[in-house]
C-alpha cells in the first residue's frame, strides 16, 4: 500500500520590511511520505521571503520538471522558480532558460558547501540565478515549528529572519552565496 502525503494547514502571516508586504496566507500544504518536515518548512521559509498572491506551490518532490514554488506572470510566462536542495547545474541552467528569476535555496549544512564548491564557479555568469544557504541549525530549529495545523509568523528585515509559532520564536541564519544583480 502506498504511503500518502500528510496535510498541514497553517496561518502564514508575512510581515517583509524590505519589500513593504504585509500579509496573511491561508494554505494547505501536502509533504509527500519522502519529504522530511525540515524540507517542508524550508519551503514554507521560501514562501515566505518571496510571498505575493500570484506566488504557488508546485506540485512536490515527486515532479522533476516544475519549481517547488513559482510565479507566473498573466501571459504564463515564468516569473519566478523557487528550487530547494542542490540541483545539478543541467537543471538549474533549464531552470534559468524558462524563469525570469530563479532562486536556490540549499540547506543541508556541509552538504551543501560542498555542493556550491562544485557548481559555484559554472554558474557564475547566469545573471537571473540567487542561491542562499539557510543554516543546518536553523533548519532544525524551524522543523520544531512543524505541527499538522499551524499558526506562524514571518518578519523579514534587513538580512535578519524569524519565525514564530505561538510558543516561540526561531531566528533563521542564511547566507547569500550568489545575488540577483539590483
Amino acid at each position: 500500500m502506498a504511503l500518502k502525503a500528510t496535510i498541514h494547514k497553517m496561518q502564514l502571516q508575512v510581515a517583509d520590511l524590505n519589500r513593504h508586504y504585509y500579509a496573511e496566507h491561508t494554505m494547505t500544504l501536502a509533504r509527500h511520505p519522502s519529504e522530511s518536515e525540515e524540507r517542508m518548512m524550508v519551503r514554507l521559509l521560501a514562501f515566505a521571503h518571496h510571498a505575493t498572491e500570484t506566488l504557488y506551490f508546485g506540485r512536490g518532490v515527486s515532479t522533476a520538471d516544475e519549481p517547488d514554488i513559482w510565479q507566473k506572470d498573466p501571459t504564463g510566462a515564468i516569473e519566478l522558480w523557487i528550487q530547494l536542495g542542490q540541483p545539478d547545474e543541467k537543471s538549474i541552467r533549464k531552470a534559468c532558460g524558462q524563469a525570469r528569476k530563479v532562486v536556490i535555496y540549499s540547506y543541508s549544512g556541509h552538504g551543501a558547501l560542498v555542493w556550491w564548491e562544485q557548481v559555484g564557479r559554472k554558474l557564475k555568469e547566469l545573471k537571473n540565478l540567487a542561491v542562499v544557504d539557510i543554516d543546518a541549525s536553523s533548519v532544525t530549529s524551524l522543523a520544531a515549528l512543524s505541527a499538522k495545523n499551524m499558526t506562524l509568523s514571518c518578519t523579514i528585515q534587513d538580512s535578519s529572519t524569524y519565525m514564530a509559532s505561538l510558543d516561540e520564536s526561531v531566528e533563521i541564519v542564511m547566507e547569500t552565496r550568489q545575488s540577483l544583480p539590483a
